[in-house]
């Protein structure tokens, strides 16, 4: 049986009006994000993925800007329904999580406080319930001893363990789909695999749709089962991750295959 249909992007155009000349950056994207689905969006700095995810995530909203098409996240538009509808969704159903956690997360805010924002806005828990999910939340992260990070700062803790805050933050409210932005891009290669792992986890546990932007493909062949190809604002392939990675059509996807480092075992 068919998985429900989460989020539908037909036809969306970003156009940028900040310089002489209007820029388009993104050209007549599409995709569909089912129930439980990991899709992958990649592809070279530029090539409009992450364009296309913030405006997903209803993070595009400057005047300079013009967006064409439509977003439909289980049935509405998200492109020109009312704001306060949207701030509804936003961080509820639909929760993001950035490259850089050090810039996302408020450094002068304790982590717990980051952690509950969701809570505090979308819900009418009580203190008390908000501490206890945000610490249920770091634990569901597989963060040791909870109860001290929720009361530490960013700088107190390192690059994997604030990502690991990232997602805690995006999950709390259980959202349909989280938006992971090169989640692992600032992350050693351990950290990474990891931070994977624990993507695949919320996928399975909560079964949360996920799509994953980067422009990293061994881990969009670890997490991903579908995967798009994005060069120059437009979608230029898109399959199974057996097809993408087994059989690519395009040559700019073959070049992006060709590129993943191999892994060279040394003889005894």
């Amino acid at each position: 049986m068919e998985k429900e249909l989460l989020l539908q992007v037909k036809d969306l155009n970003i156009e940028f009006h900040d310089h002489l000349i209007p820029e388009t950056v993104v050209y007549d994207f599409d995709l569909e994000l089912r129930e439980g689905e990991i899709v992958g969006l990649v592809g070279e700095s530029g090539s409009g993925k992450s364009m296309s995810a913030l405006a997903i995530a209803g993070l595009l909203s400057r005047r300079d800007m013009k967006k064409r098409g439509q977003i439909l996240f289980e049935g509405r538009d998200l492109l020109s329904c009312e704001r306060d509808v949207l701030r509804k969704i936003q961080g509820n159903e639909i929760g993001i999580i950035f490259q850089e956690p050090m810039t996302s997360l408020n450094p002068v805010r304790r982590i717990g406080w980051q952690v509950e924002e969701a809570l505090r806005i979308h819900t009418d828990f009580s203190k008390e319930e908000r501490y206890q999910r945000a610490i249920e939340m770091l634990q569901s992260v597989e963060l040791e001893d909870a109860e001290r990070i929720y009361r530490q700062y960013p700088h107190e803790l390192s690059g994997g363990m604030r990502q690991r805050v990232m997602i805690a933050a995006a999950m709390i409210c259980n959202p349909k789909i989280l938006i992971a932005d090169e989640p692992t891009t600032a992350l050693d290669v351990t950290i990474q695999a990891q931070i994977v792992e624990l993507l695949k986890k919320m996928n399975r546990e909560k079964k949360t749709s996920i799509l994953f932007i980067s422009h990293d493909l061994s881990l969009v062949r670890q997490l991903c089962q579908r995967v798009m190809v994005m060069q120059g604002g437009y979608v230029v392939e898109t399959g199974s991750v057996q097809e993408i990675f087994d059989v690519p059509k395009m040559e700019y996807t073959k070049k992006l295959i060709a590129a993943i480092p191999k892994v060279v075992r040394k003889s005894n």
